[in-house]
Order: structure tokens, then C-alpha cells, then sequence
């Protein structure tokens, strides 16, 4: 599963001795390596019964984490695992309550929901790999000068915010002489210069302001589909979008049996053939 940015993660491992009963170790360490490579190292841990080890530790960064567990001494041993903590904005295409409102889960029911949300947030990507950018999000890209426009890569394109030169001879670039096509991700100047020769770093964000009721239709049939997975055999049971009409009979070139084919029909007037990078 994975954690909200602030929340308390609980880690734990166990020591055992050479007969597989819990034992204490000599002294147990404890590593967490965050995000950008900086390290909260905890030297000892003191056990919270025999054998057992736990820390809370509050999470400050989003991304995948590593954990090293270290006992020395009586019953040298150590342990590794990883947690992820999503963005304070995670990409989430539609919220929570809508996703089970589309599997028929009563709101009062909450043991499935951070697995849910690992689904909308998959289902997210998958809709974006065939019509572009939804969730609002910052991009960087490096573009090369000495041309007369520039192409973004992720669309459509809300806004263009910054143009750093990279070398410190280049002209800076003003950003209200941009015209942006926001479909296309084009830049072009308006004022008749091309742009000047180096690189350049742009920041724009790119999304959408908004999401468009078959796109989100979409994503949910995708998400109804990708639920069905978890109830193996039973997986035609009507209240979780079962039956015939959400079988999949040809594989979606870059996706195998994961998206159905009605969906891919409702994301057909806004799809990206080229793929969203």
C-alpha cells in the first residue's frame, strides 16, 4: 500500500534465534533512505516485546523509500523493505466516493479503500497513455534553440510559466511573446524572432482544467474492469460490472486485456495515437 505525504508510517521487524523463538537482539539499528537519497538513521531501537521492533516514523517526502533494519550482537540478522508515500496532489482521475459508488462498495465499507485508490490511480495512467495529460501537473523540459518553435511533449498544455536559458550568453525569453497551441503542445514567438541558439529549460503545466464526462466515464469502466481481478472466479458477479458486455475478446495494443473495448471507444474522440510520455 501506499502512504499519504504526513502520514505516520509504523515499521516493524522481528528477530528470532537459532531455534525460530523471538529474541531480542544485541542492539538493532534502524536506516530509512528517503526519496532524494538523504538518509534518518535511527542507532537504536529499543524492542517493543521479545523480538519485536517497531518505529513511527512521519513521513516529509513523496516517493519510494527504503528501509534497513540492522541487528547486531545476540542474534545478528537484517531485514530490508520499501514504502511509497504519494504526492500531496496524488494523479487521481476521480475521487474515492466515485470509485465505489461505480463498484456498488457502500460508503461505510472502508477495508478495500487504500487498494482502491492504487486502482484509480492506475487507472489514471492508463487513461492519460491514450488521451494525453488529465490530473494538472508541472512539467520540465529541456527544448533546443535556434528554431522557430518549440514542441511540448506533454498536452495539452494550460500554461507555459518559466523559459531558463541553460548557458549564460543566451537571451532570455519572455514569456508573454509565447503563443501556446495547447492540443498540440506548439510554441511559437509572437513578436517575429525565432528563438536563439542553446538550450533552454521550460516549465509549463500541463492537464486539464476540465475533465471532460467520457473521459471520466471511461476511467471508470477501466477501473470496473481491472476490479474484476480480485474475485477470481467470481469475477461475472453483476454488482461488480460482470458479464459479457465488459469481456475483452481482443487485446488493446499496449495494454493486453486491461482496458475494455467501450472504454477505449469513449476516449476515441480525444485519443493521442502517438502515446503519452
Amino acid at each position: 500500500m501506499s502512504y499519504d505525504l504526513g502520514d505516520v508510517v509504523t515499521l516493524s521487524t522481528t528477530v528470532r534465534d537459532s531455534a525460530g523463538a523471538l529474541a531480542n537482539a544485541g542492539n538493532m539499528a534502524l536506516t530509512i533512505t528517503l526519496p532524494d537519497a538523504t538518509t534518518t538513521s535511527v542507532p537504536t531501537v529499543a524492542p517493543a516485546s521479545t523480538g519485536t521492533y517497531t518505529y513511527a516514523y512521519p513521513t516529509v517526502q513523496a516517493g519510494r523509500h527504503t528501509v534497513r533494519w540492522l541487528a547486531t550482537g545476540a542474534n545478528a540478522t537484517a531485514y530490508a523493505d520499501v514504502f511509497n508515500v504519494r504526492p500531496a496532489a496524488p494523479p487521481m482521475l476521480f475521487s474515492l466516493a466515485e470509485a465505489k459508488a461505480k463498484l456498488d462498495i457502500p460508503a461505510s465499507s472502508t477495508s478495500e479503500d487504500e487498494e482502491l485508490r492504487e486502482f484509480i490511480e492506475a487507472t489514471t495512467a492508463a487513461v492519460e497513455y491514450f488521451v494525453g495529460a488529465v490530473v494538472r501537473r508541472t512539467v520540465q523540459q529541456v527544448v533546443q534553440g535556434g528554431r522557430d518553435v518549440w514542441l511540448l511533449h506533454t498536452t495539452p498544455v494550460l500554461a507555459v510559466t518559466t523559459v531558463t536559458a541553460l548557458t549564460s550568453w543566451q537571451q532570455a525569453v519572455d514569456t508573454s511573446v509565447l503563443d501556446v497551441d495547447a492540443s498540440t503542445g506548439v510554441v511559437r514567438r509572437t513578436d517575429g524572432l525565432c528563438f536563439d541558439q542553446g538550450d533552454y529549460r521550460i516549465t509549463y503545466t500541463a492537464g486539464r482544467a476540465l475533465v471532460p464526462p467520457h473521459v471520466s466515464l471511461a476511467g471508470k469502466l477501466i477501473l470496473q474492469h481491472m476490479w474484476r481481478t480480485n474475485y477470481g472466479a467470481s469475477r461475472g458477479l453483476a454488482g461488480i460490472g460482470g458479464g459479457d458486455d465488459v469481456s475483452v475478446t481482443e487485446p488493446i495494443p499496449g495494454f493486453g486485456y486491461a482496458i475494455p473495448n467501450r472504454a477505449l471507444q469513449l476516449l476515441q474522440p480525444d485519443r493521442d495515437f502517438g502515446g503519452f510520455a
